[in-house]
């Protein structure tokens, strides 16, 4: 069977960033012009005023200190408190496209590959700009890669599972090296209006480079030793945006067409499921927590990234064992596990062991256990 290895990462950060107390600012702004817009029914006891958000709340609950975003005056504008990008034409890149251009780029010169000699474009996110043509399709264009290439949506998982169908492929003997490119502009489906969540999410685009072990000439390279995929249904993170939205006269700007989660329940369910994966894969490569020298895992939520390494690892995290990248880029959906490895793997050696997971809606958990040759 033929070994694939991971050769070369990209990483696409926008120029616009929000810290925490910007972002405060600006909801507790609304709020307080909520609260007086409904005063008589708040002291009526009709309704329940709407609380303040603080930096403090959001580093506890999370971690998070900032986060990049394509459009930070759109969202600080109390008005809005959305992105606003201007539409563009048929025939101009779509935004995703644009991102994941940059991304590409620094993931193929890094592995040192020509954009032609690509075989398979998987563009992998949680929201695609458009139900078709794909933008994978409109990425493989402006790229000059050869091949097919296509759109696929596993929510935070996504960048896992297109490295795991980009794997087997290769695997396979059809590709010899394929394209994985994550581009999540997480603000688009960010309720910046619900104190729970405003904060959770940042954008960027990731891209990643496997190719035949036989083929690969880049210095960096990480042999993929297995990959497991899960999935189990929850309601307990949910987006009803979609194509049907519109024949059933539901309100396309209603609260439940954005990003909503129940965020304890996530925490208790999703993080044994998790560990339970990464665990029982190791042990069906013949390997065990205690031997990894690296945990790359979803960048969401700082409690939920210490309580799974700890159970994976047996011991509280090294510094740099389990990298955490969330504080400055938030929650970036499928890319933030992609951003931690691209960020915190030059340093490994030879022979050296990781695990890249991600986990999210679905539910869903991807975990890649690689070594570096």
């Amino acid at each position: 069977m033929t070994d694939v290895v991971i050769t070369g990462t990209g990483l696409f950060t926008p120029e616009h960033a929000i810290d925490n107390d910007a972002l405060v600012a600006s909801f507790n702004t609304w709020v307080d012009a909520e609260n007086s817009r409904h005063a008589a029914a708040i002291e009526a006891g009709e309704r329940e005023p709407l609380a303040h958000s603080s930096s403090e709340f959001i580093v506890k609950a999370s971690g998070i200190q900032s986060r990049y975003v394509l459009d930070a005056e759109g969202i600080l504008d109390p008005e809005r408190m959305r992105p606003q990008l201007p539409p563009r034409s048929n025939d101009e890149p779509s935004i995703q496209c644009e991102m994941g251009l940059v991304a590409a780029r620094q993931a193929l010169a890094a592995a040192g590959v020509e954009a032609a000699d690509i075989d398979m474009v998987i563009v992998a996110c949680s929201n695609l700009e458009r139900p078709y043509p794909a933008v994978a399709v409109e990425l493989q264009a402006l790229l000059g890669t050869g091949g097919h290439a296509f759109d696929m949506n596993v929510a935070c998982s996504s960048a896992t599972f297109a490295i795991d169908l980009a794997a087997s492929a290769i695997r396979g003997g059809g590709v010899r090296r394929a394209l994985v490119v994550n581009p999540e502009i997480c603000s688009a489906h960010l309720n910046f209006r619900d104190r729970d969540s405003h904060f959770i999410f940042g954008d960027a685009c990731t891209a990643v480079v496997l190719e035949s072990a036989a083929l690969a000439t880049a210095e960096a390279r990480f042999e993929i030793l297995g990959t497991r995929l899960i999935t189990r249904f929850s309601n307990a993170i949910r987006n009803n945006a979609g194509f049907l939205n519109r024949i059933t006269d539901s309100d396309p700007l209603a609260s439940d067409k954005l990003f909503v989660q129940e965020g304890r329940r996530v925490f208790r369910e999703v993080c044994p499921m998790v560990a339970e994966l990464i665990n029982d894969h190791l042990e069906s490569l013949g390997l065990t927590g205690e031997k990894l020298a690296r945990l790359w895992l979803h960048q969401a939520n700082h409690h939920m990234n210490d309580l799974i390494a700890r159970r994976v690892l047996g011991h509280d995290p090294e510094p740099g064992q389990a990298p955490i990248i969330l504080d400055r880029y938030a929650n970036t959906s499928s890319a933030g596990s992609i951003i931690a490895f691209h960020l915190h793997h030059a340093d490994l050696a030879a022979g050296d062991v990781g695990v890249v997971c991600s986990f999210g809606a679905g539910y869903s958990a991807g975990c890649v256990v690689v070594r570096r040759v």
